[in-house]
Order: structure tokens, then C-alpha cells, then sequence
């Protein structure tokens, strides 16, 4: 996976010809580090159809203001450059990610 910044997220997220997953996480949330191995294998499987991108939001503070991102962990589906879908909060699981996904597809 991919980690974006503010100095990438524009080529990787919002001008790719793919849908794009951002997986906004941070180092002490502890849901987000639970996910991410799973997240990873999510991002293996959809590979061909979905790009799966992670956001450190403690190393990017303002690009999660711009992006709106209050909780963690936040998963934000980009399509075209829009933002079609977004998923957030400690209660989400792998199965809301994937079903996000698979609506968008």
C-alpha cells in the first residue's frame, strides 16, 4: 500500500483511474493498527479493480482538515476525484470495508 501525503494525494488519489481507498490512520489508534493487517489483505484482493492508500494523519494534519477526517480510523472511497463514500469510527470492521467496496465497484 501506498502511504500519501499531502505532496502525493493529488496524483495517487484524486487523479487515478481507479477507485481509491484512503485509509486514514494514526499511531496511537489502536482500531486503526487492529485493521490494518486486514486492510492490507483487502487491498491484495482488489487490487486490479481498487487502490488502497494509507494516510498517516498525525504526519498530515492539515490534509485531514481539508479532507474533513474528525475520527479515527476513517476510510474515504475516491472515484473520478470525488469522494463517493466514507466509513468512520472505532466500531467499523473489515466487512463494512469490503461492502463499501464492493457497492462501488
Amino acid at each position: 500500500m501506498i502511504e500519501v501525503n499531502k505532496d502525493n494525494f493529488a496524483g495517487e488519489v484524486l487523479a487515478s483511474s481507479k477507485p481509491v481507498l484512503v485509509d486514514v490512520w494514526g499511531p496511537t489508534c489502536q482500531p486503526c493498527l487492529a485493521l490494518m493487517p486486514q486492510v492490507e489483505e483487502l487491498a491484495n484482493k482488489y487490487q486490479d479493480q481498487v487502490k488502497v492508500v494509507k494516510l498517516n494523519s498525525a504526519e498530515n494534519r492539515r490534509l485531514c482538515i481539508d479532507l474533513r477526517v474528525i475520527g479515527l480510523p476513517a476510510f474515504l472511497l475516491f472515484k473520478e476525484g470525488k469522494e463517493v463514500e466514507r466509513l468512520s469510527g472505532k466500531d467499523i470492521d473489515i466487512e463494512d470495508i469490503e461492502k463499501c467496496l464492493q457497492a462501488n465497484l
